[in-house]
């Protein structure tokens, strides 16, 4: 473990059952001034989330004991502001739309290039930093719905939703400013970064889980609305 560099960027947690891959990825990341730890099993890497509360977790989508699925679903009950990128040999689009679903911030299909690893997690630690960053917007209260800007936190009716860093970062872009059509591409560049700009369909992804998490009617949604073609907008609620 790197922590002696003074480049320290954030506390990772590397969960693969392949001690080969945490052997590439581990010194990579330290040379990158990341503080590394790692677990080879679903089990373990819940017990280092508690010990270690790392910023960014890479889970391997197969473990022994927890599945990564697993992991990633109790990580998200927990309401941690934690990103997760799922690391998987698995390529079926089902399988990648199911780990978004539950909460993984990105899925990063096996083999990799550790340069896109990189890219990819500063792109989600971008986001976990500006959620405990101070922010001067305010308060965005639209309908039944108040989003609080400077805390990253959303209430529908009084009641708190949980939503993860992407899933509010596109949140409040669309509801700043309310009637106005983003395209799947422009929403990757104001909320995911250009680390993401060949996954405009990751977008679809979020959107859907963001309306399950929303609205009364996710077949008749009122905030986040399609534009056939073109990409979503937020609706003109009162």
């Amino acid at each position: 473990m790197n922590q002696g560099c003074e480049r320290v960027a954030a506390t990772i947690l590397i969960v693969d059952d392949e001690p080969k891959v945490l052997d590439v990825i581990k010194p990579f990341f330290e040379s990158e001034g990341f503080v590394v730890y790692t677990a080879l099993t679903g089990t373990d890497a819940l017990r280092m989330v508690e010990e270690v509360n790392p910023e960014i977790i890479i889970l391997d989508w197969m473990l022994p004991e927890r599945s990564g699925l697993d992991v990633c679903r109790e990580i998200r009950n927990t309401a941690r502001n934690v990103g997760i990128l799922m690391l998987t040999a698995r390529t079926d689009e089902t399988d990648r739309v199911l780990g978004l679903e539950i909460g993984a911030d990105d899925y990063i299909p096996k083999p990799f290039s550790l340069r896109e690893l990189l890219a990819r997690v500063r792109a989600v630690l971008r986001r976990i930093q500006n959620a405990s960053a101070p922010e001067e917007s305010g308060v965005l209260r639209r309908g039944d719905l108040v989003i609080d800007e400077s805390k990253y936190r959303v209430w529908k009716r009084g009641q708190e939703i949980q939503l993860t860093p992407a899933e509010f970062q596109i949140l409040q872009t669309l509801a700043a400013r309310p009637g106005v059509v983003y395209s799947r591409l422009q929403l990757l560049k104001a909320t995911l970064g250009d680390a993401y700009l060949n996954y405009e369909r990751t977008i679809d992804s979020h959107i859907s889980h963001l309306r399950k998490k929303l609205e009364d009617d996710t077949a008749d949604p009122k905030y986040i609305q399609t534009v056939h073609g073109v990409g979503y907008r937020f609706g003109e609620v009162t």
